[in-house]
């Protein structure tokens, strides 16, 4: 990957992009995290390599996901700070547990 100039605003405009965009599909789209699926930005690093080995998606989710990829490598994830905060915080990736009550009495009477 070629690093190139980038000004002030085309860089706001690109994590502004990415900050808006989520994971359209797999395991972290809309089907496990309703509503839009997960944001980019708080895919799983083990996530995003096993793209970068198999290929990222065409287009342009696939640019921004190895965008993504590339600063954690750097250690640079704090980059994406102001986003979440903005967002009110990371996205939590840890599934809900639905709950089971019984209101069975076992006690003998």
């Amino acid at each position: 990957m070629e690093f190139t100039e980038i000004d002030r605003d085309d860089f706001r405009a690109l994590l502004e992009e990415i900050g808006q965009t989520h994971m359209p599909f797999g395991m972290f789209g809309p089907k496990d995290y309703p509503p839009a699926g997960v944001p980019i930005i708080d895919l799983p690093p083990e996530y995003l390599a096993w793209f970068k080995e198999r290929g990222f998606p065409k287009g342009r989710l696939g640019e921004l996901m190895e965008i993504v990829f590339e600063v954690k490598q750097t250690g640079s994830d704090g980059v994406f700070a102001p986003i979440r905060q903005a967002k009110g915080g990371r996205f939590s990736l840890r599934k809900k547990r639905k709950r089971i009550v019984t209101f069975e009495d076992d006690s003998d009477e």
